[in-house]
């Protein structure tokens, strides 16, 4: 009786993930280095992430480019969906258009909305992935066809996450956008952007959307380093940028939920799990939130992550952040393992 209860639960979850990648065949993902799987190794930036330590916990111990020790989200909710473990970078010689069929990554680490932003590292721009996007549904319909290639456009799950770097990296570094918008300003700019952007993407046939906006970006080690006044606790004013950007985000997706037939977009926000881990890291089985697992975790990213570095952790497992900037790949199942129900609820 046991045997035949175990099979017809076998059976089931075998529909249950049938039926999620009948209704999702694809992950697509816009973006920036929280979810770009190595698009960045294939352009003239110095913000790459190709070589160790970068990628010792991913399978095999490579590092792919991923901005981490293993995966990032996009990686475990396709996984999610019954699709495939791992999302291919566009850029990435090894794979082709078959593989990008049932899902492919067009973010680029470094960049944000504002063209500005990817030009501080000469990193691909957001109307540059759509470019990408654009050349890639070409591909998809010679390689399965019109109507076939169609359906996975609009069955697709997108993803989109981006904006730390329009504020890191770029209002709060340089003084140029500084000048010209308050930050409320600078933050009703980059929306613009997003809104634009998602509008087009419609129109190229997108139905299905989740969109990331900002963590609590001043609890990141950098800015932690940073923060000497306030003896190297959050910034609490860039957090407070954080959570006001998203509220905004918030009703520009309502908004086109309601203006865009048969489209869906979820605000899928991190906000919450990833300020609770940062609050309670014990609670989720971390021992270090202030500092990152490379190097003296302080400022180090990218290049200064080094392999040879003696202070490099040797289980990352135990650190909420991998480098200065960017989680582990524990702090990336867990978030991703929040946000996934809703994801599944939304869009299988």
């Amino acid at each position: 009786m046991g045997h035949i209860i175990t099979s017809v639960a076998w059976l089931l979850l075998l529909l249950a993930n049938n039926s999620f990648a009948r209704n999702v065949p694809a992950v697509i993902v816009f973006g920036d280095s929280s979810v770009d799987s190595g698009n960045n190794n294939a352009i003239a930036t110095v913000l790459k992430s190709n070589f160790r330590p970068y990628g010792r916990d991913f399978e095999g111990g490579r590092p792919t480019g991923r901005f981490c020790n293993g995966r990032v989200p996009p990686d475990f909710i396709a996984e999610a969906f019954g699709i495939k473990s791992t999302i291919p970078a566009y850029l990435d010689p090894a794979y082709t258009i078959q593989d990008f069929a049932t899902g492919v990554c067009f973010a680029s680490a470094g960049t944000g909305y504002d063209n500005a932003t990817s030009a501080v590292l000469n990193v691909i721009p957001l109307w540059k992935e759509l470019e990408y996007y654009k050349e890639y549904q070409a591909k998809l319909r010679a390689h399965v066809g019109v109507k076939k290639g169609n359906d996975i456009i609009s069955e697709a799950l997108y993803l989109m996450s981006l904006g730390t770097n329009d504020f890191l990296e770029n209002y709060y570094v340089f003084p140029t956008r500084r000048v010209h918008f308050t930050v409320s300003q600078y933050q009703d700019f980059l929306l613009g952007i997003a809104e634009n952007f998602v509008r087009e993407l419609y129109a190229l046939g997108v139905r299905k959307l989740s969109i990331t906006g900002l963590v609590p970006v001043g609890c990141l080690p950098l800015e932690r380093t940073t923060n000497i006044l306030e003896n190297h606790d959050c910034n609490q004013e860039y957090n407070n940028v954080a959570l006001s950007f998203n509220r905004k985000l918030d009703k520009l997706i309502s908004k086109l939920n309601r203006e865009l037939p048969r489209f869906k977009a979820l605000s899928a926000n991190a906000y919450s799990i990833v300020n609770d881990i940062i609050t309670r890291p014990s609670a989720y089985g971390f021992e270090v939130v202030e500092k990152a697992c490379c190097s003296t975790g302080t400022f180090e990213m990218s290049y200064l992550c080094s392999d040879k570095n003696p202070l490099t952790c040797p289980d990352a497992n135990k650190y909420v952040f991998w480098d200065a900037f960017h989680p582990t790949e524990k702090t990336n199942r867990i978030v991703s393992n929040f946000l996934i129900p809703q994801l599944l609820a939304t869009f299988r």
